[in-house]
């Protein structure tokens, strides 16, 4: 940040480490898909020393190349760790994918880092800035998380440096937009032949020095003097940004009133402002030109990160409790206090099995030594309901069911693309992968055998896209659940539910991409393969009418016969009220124990079904009369009779099909809310009422047939253009619209 070049602590092929809190720096890099974010990254281990010339790990690969599923569709899926050295500093830089589908892997992107870089694409358009990433800039802001912002893609812009830097001082700096403003401004080399200046350099606003990266390698020169016309404006509205930020509440008076400010000074209240989240700079990046070791911006990135992004000692003490929900004291991030780490993302390796990446909140994690596990998990967090709409609301933690066990910790490493180097320790503030855990899932917390402790685990958004699968081949059964299990402690953002209406194993996920990469992985890690079928909603059927029915089960076989008639009357009740049954038998005619019978089979066939194999719900059955036999009268014959009844009294009568109705809450901006509302208008939902819920944000609340909102998860990206979310609560169930029922038999019987 003071324009001064550093040289890289780390070196390719050996892992940085840390011994002290202090001298250690997570960041994760967040932002839109395409915006360059792994490129960045492997551009910051390329200038630290971590790759070799070309660029490369000393296998041969890229920091980016570990992951088959990310190789085959260009994009990140899951969160990724890079450790390098700069500076006396282990610096974790920790990609996430920017996709929405995979905002679980961003989320524990967020839980484990101090500070974030937001990455933005001079590429995209400005809108796309304020679509994908403002919403996680706030969130940011809520917590006091340091942010800075990264142009990259200069070389192919749509739009300037300086107009995106506008836009996200807007759009970020809400409160204050001088908070967020640029530290250096690109230099552009020649035009090429397809009209694009690439960015060969930058100029330092408050040193007022060139720092030329056109050779790959960065050197510093003095400016001519045509470009110091250029810097003025920027520069004083940086110092004064940084001014309005200091601590030292006489040194805008002194600037006010001509007093020249020692850059030193400046760059020290810089530092001190980006750490305490109240000021936002902006910088430039690109990799490497052909032959270079530093990108554009790679050396101002890592002095910034290092100098201005606070340790883990910065970070406020951690909650945490015992398992049982008594409280302890909070834990601070200190290498001889009580262990306490989080499991942030599980994976299964080929030849190690699972492994885990965990974030060393309290203590050093060390080899070979036992600890507990503990945790409700992200996905249990959530409830994992079979009724329609159950599981959709947050619960009680108090009320969840813990799993816990003791794991003895295997080999603790530190990865790097496909590599996993060793560690001697893993200490507070410091992030490792640790083998063999195997009853940890993420979200769960590790701590001393002696001295268990949990922490509160991270919140996920509820995954609202379903997708039911069955076992490709007998071989597959064998091992779905299994598969389905180990899936699902993998990644936190899905959810499993065996539904008992439909008999359905439903995976509930986020997108149609977290669709497709959780198969992938069911079948290549875990060798299970299924197939996709549509997916059933919970339909239910009801009497239209009062209907009477008699069942006679009577047959004669030369032996032991079978006896039973019943006659019972049906009528409806209240939504809600379920099946009710009555006795009013008078005078014995059937007999007590074989009352209980008839009660079998009439509820034994309102759970089949009565018109379309859907359960009948909603109704009162009376048994009035009947006959026995006293040798060929039995259990058996009676539970015929009573389901040969109700289907009797159920051909006298309409039968109404019943559809859940989902509560539903949008929340979108303002921008968004009448087409939202007219979407929802068009999905037979009924709007019940507007809430705001925030700066420029509105909560949309309406009740919707959940048929009609199967695949709401993917529709509602595109008509609030990714910035919308919601959730649904199970309501009840209503009739079905008579021209739409006919349509749903003919779908049932279809997927049947």
């Amino acid at each position: 940040m003071g324009d001064r070049a550093k040289t890289p602590a780390g070196a390719a092929g050996r892992a940085p480490t840390a011994d002290r809190p202090s001298d250690i720096r997570n960041v994760v890099l967040v932002g839109h898909s395409g915006s360059g974010k792994t490129t960045l990254v492997e551009a910051l281990a390329q200038t630290a020393g971590a790759l070799n010339r070309a660029g490369r790990v000393e296998d041969g690969g890229t920091v980016s190349d570990h992951d088959e599923i990310e190789r085959r569709r260009h994009r990140s899926v899951q969160l990724s760790l890079v450790p390098v050295g700069w500076d006396g500093c282990k610096v974790n830089l920790i990609d996430t994918p920017g996709y929405a589908d995979f905002v679980g892997e961003l989320r524990a992107g967020l839980r484990a880092a101090d500070a974030a870089l937001f990455v933005v694409s001079a590429a995209q358009e400005a809108d796309a800035v304020a679509a994908s990433t403002r919403a996680l800039w706030e969130e940011c802001a809520a917590v006091g998380m340091p942010r800075a912002v990264v142009v990259t893609h200069l070389d192919t812009a749509r739009t300037g440096f300086t107009e995106l830097t506008e836009v996200c001082a807007g759009l970020f700096g809400r409160d204050d937009p001088d908070a967020v403003l640029p530290l250096y401004l690109p230099v552009h080399g020649p035009e090429a032949a397809d009209g694009h200046a690439p960015a060969t350099g930058l100029i330092g606003l408050l040193t007022e020095r060139i720092l030329d990266y056109s050779t790959g390698v960065r050197r510093e020169e003095p400016p001519d003097e045509g470009r110091r016309e250029l810097i003025a404006e920027a520069r004083a509205r940086l110092i004064e940004g940084i001014i309005a930020e200091s601590e030292d509440e006489t040194l805008m008076d002194r600037y006010l009133g001509g007093e020249p400010i020692d850059p030193e000074v400046l760059v020290a209240d810089l530092e001190k402002a980006v750490a305490r989240g109240a000021f936002h700079p902006v910088l430039a990046a690109a990799p490497a030109v052909e032959g270079g070791t530093q990108g554009l911006g790679s050396v101002e990135l890592l002095e910034l990160i290092t100098r201005g992004f606070p340790s883990p000692l910065e970070h406020g003490p951690r909650a945490v409790t015992t398992p049982d929900g008594r409280p302890r004291p909070p834990v601070v991030c200190d290498p001889e206090g009580p262990l306490v780490a989080e499991v942030v993302k599980t994976t299964t390796d080929p030849y190690v099995g699972r492994l885990s990446l965990v974030r060393v909140f309290s203590g050093t994690l060390r080899p070979d030594e036992t600890v507990h596990v503990c945790g409700h998990g992200l996905a249990d967090a959530r409830g994992t309901g079979t009724e329609p709409g159950a599981g959709r609301d947050e619960q009680d933690p108090d009320a969840q069911d813990l799993h816990e066990a003791d794991d003895r910790v295997g080999a603790l490493t530190s990865p790097f693309g496909k590599q996993q180097r060793p560690v001697a320790h893993c200490v507070a503030g410091d992030l490792a992968c640790v083998a063999r855990l195997g009853h940890a899932e993420t979200g769960d917390t590790v701590s001393a055998k002696d001295d268990p402790l949990l922490m509160e685990p991270w919140t996920l958004p509820e995954p609202l896209l379903p997708l039911a699968v069955r076992a490709h081949g007998k071989a597959d059964e064998d091992r779905l659940s299994q598969g389905l299990a180990r899936l699902v402690a993998e990644d936190p953002a899905l959810r499993l539910e065996q539904n008992p209406d439909t008999r359905q194993m439903v995976l509930w996920c986020l997108g149609e991409a977290h669709q497709d990469v959780a198969l992938e992985r069911l079948r290549e890690r875990h060798g299970v393969r299924v197939d996709a079928v549509p997916y059933k909603v919970a339909l239910r059927e009801t009497f239209g009418g009062a209907s009477s029915g008699r069942g006679r089960h009577v047959k004669q076989s030369g032996g032991h016969g079978q006896y039973a008639i019943c006659e019972i009357d049906v009528e409806p009740l209240p939504p809600g009220s379920g099946v009710e049954f009555v006795d009013e038998v008078v005078g014995g005619a059937v007999p007590r124990p074989f009352v209980t019978s008839v009660e079998k089979g009439v509820r034994a066939q309102a759970a089949r079904g009565i018109a379309t194999g859907h359960p009948l719900v909603d109704v009162r059955v009376t048994l009035r009369d009947g006959k026995a036999h006293s040798v060929d009268s039995s259990d058996a014959a009676f539970q015929t009779a009573g389901a040969l009844a109700l289907r009797e009294a159920a051909a006298d009568v309409p039968v109404h099909l019943l559809e859940p109705v989902d509560e539903v809450g949008v929340l979108v901006p303002d921008e968004y809310v009448g087409p939202v509302m007219s979407d929802l208008s068009g999905r037979r939902g009924r709007v019940v009422g507007t809430d705001p819920a925030g700066p420029g944000r509105t909560l949309v609340r309406a009740e919707v047939p959940e048929t009609e909102i199967v695949r709401y998860a993917i529709d509602l990206r595109s008509v609030s253009h990714g910035t919308g979310r919601f959730d649904r609560t199970y309501a009840r169930h209503e009739p079905v619209p008579p021209h739409l029922a006919q349509k749903l038999r003919q779908q049932t019987e279809n997927n049947t």
